[in-house]
């Protein structure tokens, strides 16, 4: 299946309507455009079925409410948009959609919120998508960049605002590496640029505390699945010196639910076996088909 040829055939949610790829725009007022301002999901197709759907929906109205953005949308009119996009584009598995709001088109290309006048815009872009492509494992840099402070931007606001993520990416990007490990405003290990970060030491499994990072659903149910499985997992503070002494380490998202780290910083991992990852791997997904 060549996944890019069938990518330039979708057809996109834009506002109610579904469009041709090449015909689905906004306006250049956007406050998602102009400022960032706006919330979105990502969500996976596996089987026919929207992985924990529900959970992304009420994300996706926390994060909304959090800034001040009266969706006028309630979360089964979402659902439907969501079905409608998905079968105008014939998909039934292996695909991912990102579901967009933002405050929609302001009358003057300025920051104050009251200068969107018309009410959200809601996009919902829906492809093919290869789930194996990084199955095998990323490798990783540790970057200058850190998640912020709940004063300044919540790292658990899943916003349009993502250029420190960018510039984390960038970074490990330039170091040759797939993905970025960002720490907290301590110093102490956080997260990746886009995923949520785990390592294994001595039988126990280990994350951040969640203080600075992502609210994320598969980080959620990997915790879930520890505990429920009799593997003991821990949210904690710990630093780079752990990490570099793990003997497994991994990254979570919906996308790729869960990936191993083969290298961070020019250290590898799980040459020997990756243990623990395989458990939770198979485990996360006898979940998600359970669904």
């Amino acid at each position: 299946m060549d996944i890019a040829n069938l990518n330039q055939n979708i057809l996109i949610y834009v506002n109610g309507e579904l469009l041709p790829r090449s015909e689905a725009v906004i306006s250049v007022y956007d406050s998602g455009f102009l400022m960032g301002d706006g919330v979105w999901e990502g969500i996976r197709l596996i089987q026919d079925k929207w992985i924990f759907l529900d959970e992304h929906i009420d994300r996706l109205f926390e994060g909304a409410r959090a800034i001040d953005l009266d969706l006028d949308l309630s979360a089964e009119q979402i659902t439907n948009a969501i079905l409608e996009t998905q079968h105008a584009n014939n998909m039934s598995d292996q695909a991912h959609a990102r579901v967009m709001l933002t405050r929609g088109v302001k009358v003057k290309p300025f920051q104050q919120p009251a200068l969107s006048t018309s009410g959200p815009t809601f996009v919902i872009i829906m492809e093919h998508s290869d789930p194996h492509a990084k199955a095998q494992g990323v490798t990783m840099a540790t970057v200058p960049q850190i998640r912020g402070m709940p004063m300044s931007q919540d790292p658990k606001l899943n916003s349009h605002s993502k250029l420190n993520c960018i510039l984390a990416c960038i970074q490990a990007n330039k170091m040759g590496a797939d993905e970025a490990l960002m720490l907290d405003p301590h110093g102490f290990v956080n997260t990746t640029n886009s995923c949520n970060f785990f390592i294994v030491k001595n039988g126990e499994v280990w994350t951040s505390t969640g203080d600075y990072c992502m609210n994320g659903i598969t980080r959620k149910k990997i915790i879930m699945l520890c505990k429920n499985n009799g593997i003991p997992v821990l949210e904690k503070n710990f630093s780079l010196v752990d990490v570099y002494s793990a003997d497994e380490v991994f990254i979570t998202g919906t996308l790729g639910s869960l990936v191993p780290v083969l290298e961070l910083d020019k250290r590898t991992f799980g040459t020997e076996n990756n243990k623990i990852t395989q458990t939770l791997q198979s485990l996360y997904n006898d979940l998600i088909h359970s669904q």
